[in-house]
This record gives C-alpha cells, sequence and structure tokens, in this order.
C-alpha cells in the first residue's frame, strides 16, 4: 500500500497547525514585544534554556521508541508512563535546587523566581499519557493538529491576559503551566489506553536502551542549539539575549514551518517502508526536494526584507537585530534542509548517526561561539551557528550514502 496519501494528508493537517501556531504567535508576540522589554524576555529565555537543557539531558526516547517499535504500543505504556514519572519529578527537583546558581552564572539575580517557578512545568508534563504518541504513530495527524492548537492556544492566552493586565514576564511562565496542565487533562479524557502505575523491567530496559541514543544526539544537539544564547546571554546580559532570541525564532522560520512539519509526517511513513530500500530512497528524495525548494524560498524572503520584517513583527525597539537577522535567515535555511535528514537515520535505527553528526556542528559551535560573540556581539553569534551548519553537512551527506548505496 502506498504511503503518498497519507503523507499528503499528514503534511497537510501538521502545516494547518503551523500555520495556526503561526498565526497565533505572530499576534502573540506583536502583543507582548510592545509589552514587554527585551531584558524581560531575556529572563524568560534564562529560565527556558535551564529547563531545556536538562530535559535534554534526561531525555529517555521514549516517543521516538514507540513509534519505531513494530509490537502494539499498549504493551509499554504503562512502563513508559513510570519512566515519564520519574524523569518529571527529578528535573522539578534539579530545576528547584540550581536556580540560584544559574541566576548567579548569568548574573541576573532576577531570573532565580522564574527558574523556580518554571520547575512546576517538567513536573506536571511528567503525568502526561505516553499514549498521545499514537496520533504520529497511526498517522491520524488531524487529531494532532486539534490535540497541539488546543494546548498552544490555552498558553497563550493565559500569557497575553496575564501580561496585559500586569506588564510582568511571570505571564510568560503561566502560559506554559497551563499548557501543560491541560495537555495532561486531555491526554487522559481524549486518549486510550490510559496508563496505570507498573512497569515491565523488560520494556523499562529497552526502552532505555533504545533510548540512549537519542539522549546523546539531544545533548549534543541542545549545545548545537543553544550554545550560542549560553554565550550571549553570559557576555552581553539578558537585554542582548531577548533581542538575539527573537530574532533566532523568525530565522528559523524555515526550519520550524516547512521542515519539521513535513519531518513529523513523514518519520512514521520511513518507519513503515524502512525495509524497502529502494522505495525509502525515492521517498526520501522526494521529501528532501520539496524542503529544499520550500525552506530557500521562503529563506530568501527573510534575508532580503530583515528590516521590514522586525518592524512588522516585533517593533523598532529591536531593529538592531537586523544585521543578525540576516546571517540567521542562511542558517534556517541550511539547517533545514540537513535536518530532514534525521527521520531517515531514525526510520533506519541509526539513532548515532543523528549524534555524530550533532557532534560536529557542536564541536564547531565551541570553539568560535565565545570569540566571535566578543568580537562581534550578537552578530557574532549568528556567524557562529551559521559555521556549525557548515560543519554537519559533510557528515549527514556521508551517512546518507552510506544507507543508500547498493
Amino acid at each position: 500500500m502506498g504511503y503518498t496519501r497519507d503523507a499528503f494528508s499528514g503534511t497537510s493537517w501538521i502545516s494547518s497547525y503551523k500555520i495556526f501556531y503561526r498565526i497565533v504567535s505572530f499576534l502573540r508576540i506583536a502583543i507582548l514585544a510592545r509589552l514587554l522589554s527585551p531584558s524581560q524576555f531575556g529572563l524568560f529565555g534564562i529560565a527556558t534554556l535551564v529547563l531545556s537543557f536538562l530535559e535534554t539531558l534526561t531525555e529517555t526516547g521514549v516517543n521516538i521508541v514507540l513509534v519505531q517499535v513494530r509490537e502494539k504500543i499498549e504493551d509499554f505504556i504503562d512502563s513508559a508512563w513510570v519512566v515519564s514519572i520519574i524523569r518529571g519529578v527529578l528535573l522539578f527537583i534539579i530545576v528547584l535546587l540550581s536556580a540560584p546558581f544559574v541566576a548567579s552564572f548569568f548574573n541576573t539575580p532576577k531570573a532565580q523566581e522564574i527558574i523556580m517557578l518554571i520547575s512546576l512545568v517538567p513536573l506536571i508534563r511528567g503525568f502526561i499519557n505516553p499514549a498521545e504518541v499514537k496520533f504520529q504513530k497511526d498517522l491520524k495527524f488531524k487529531y494532532e493538529f486539534l490535540f497541539r492548537s488546543s494546548i498552544f492556544l490555552i498558553d497563550s492566552m493565559v500569557a497575553i491576559f496575564f501580561i496585559v493586565f500586569t506588564h510582568s514576564v511571570y505571564g510568560l511562565v503561566l502560559g506554559l503551566l497551563a499548557g501543560a496542565v491541560f495537555e495532561l487533562i486531555t491526554s487522559f479524557v481524549f486518549i486510550k489506553p490510559t496508563p496505570r502505575f507498573r512497569f515491565n523491567k523488560h520494556y523499562v530496559s529497552d526502552i532505555l536502551h533504545k533510548g540512549k541514543w537519542v539522549t546523546s544526539y539531544g545533548i549534543l544537539g541542545y549545545f548545537g542549539d543553544q550554545g550560542d544564547n549560553i554565550a550571549v546571554g553570559k557576555l552581553l546580559g539578558a537585554s542582548s539575549l531577548g533581542i538575539y532570541q527573537m530574532i533566532y525564532k523568525i530565522s528559523i522560520l524555515p526550519l520550524s514551518e516547512i521542515s519539521d512539519a513535513i519531518n513529523r509526517v513523514v518519520f512514521p511513513i520511513y518507519v513503515k517502508i524502512a525495509d524497502d530500500k529502494n522505495r525509502l530512497q525515492k521517498a526520501f528524495f522526494k521529501t528532501s526536494f520539496v524542503i529544499s525548494a520550500l525552506t530557500i524560498a521562503l529563506g530568501t524572503m527573510i534575508f532580503i526584507f530583515p528590516r521590514e520584517i522586525i518592524l512588522i513583527v516585533l517593533g523598532d525597539k529591536w531593529l538592531s537585530g537586523v544585521e543578525v537577522l540576516r546571517i540567521l535567515s542562511t542558517y534556517g535555511v541550511l539547517r533545514a534542509i540537513s535536518g530532514s535528514i534525521t527521520p531517515l537515520f531514525l526510520a533506519v535505527k541509526k539513532q548515532n548517526y543523528v549524534t555524530v553528526m550533532s557532534f560536529f556542528r557542536f564541536i564547531i559551535l565551541a570553539v568560535t561561539i565565545f570569540p566571535l560573540v566578543i568580537k562581534f556581539g550578537i552578530i557574532g553569534a549568528g556567524y557562529a551557528v551559521l559555521l556549525s551548519v557548515f560543519g554537519e553537512i559533510p557528515v549527514v551527506a556521508y551517512y546518507t550514502y552510506k544507507i543508500f548505496k547498493k
């Protein structure tokens, strides 16, 4: 049976979610960028840096493993839930205890309370029903669209409502908490089976064994993606970090709006046809062509009109990011194209390939980020991430050839 129709339908639904997400995000950013200062966004950015790092550090790869397994995932759900809960509790404790040290590292005492509050997010998320991965595994992207759209809408409405009346950055954290609580409740009300607090030692071992490479490339990928933010926050302060992060979000539109949407759909499809190399190769090259064409078009638009885009989306107090947006627009396109290879590697269970490509990107960023930021400021951070993706591309090409060679 062909999966072209499933791929088209899935991409349509995920694209619909991305369009919805972008419209709501545009309205959200347009409002909040005028109510909060760059330094306030920087404080929130520091808190999310900590949270995302620890989430990456303790990533078990549960969702990816549940998509990969050929057996019915109902056998794994209880064990996956126990692993998720334990991880959530550990993250809550670690984030809470690390708050004063992180605030001291970035020399921003005001970030401590925000970090402490955001520690509740992984605790809540740990109890979410892991069976929600069935939307992706069973190619039911219509339900994925409805589910994810509702969560993001709740997050945005709570954040905007609170900030409009208080002008406080705490509204961003309350939005995250509201979205997490809503996802927890709906995952049990609308998604079956309902997990029970019990585990099978064999299943837990299988999940952790298969997920170890996911953890490895996740950690390297984190530093590859967030090393620039860490350097900017440490060397230039919360205000510069706020500007850089907002500009970065715009620059990766080709990655977040096109490549990620298509990759989410084709990953379970690649898994289903992984044993047929010719069919897999055709599907992969079709997907890569579509992603490349669309991302280059969108990235070119961002490159040509950076000033106009910043004025429309953020306002004039963010114009110091014009030049870095032009640099990062190229990065966004290259990352979208190279990132389209990841679902292929995961589908053929070559998580180690993703780890190696992430390692090369991380090494180049680690070597270049601090000297370039010291010399050129946030523009130097843009140059560093651009160099890092150039280092990743040859590795991606080699492993792709290795998979498809006769």
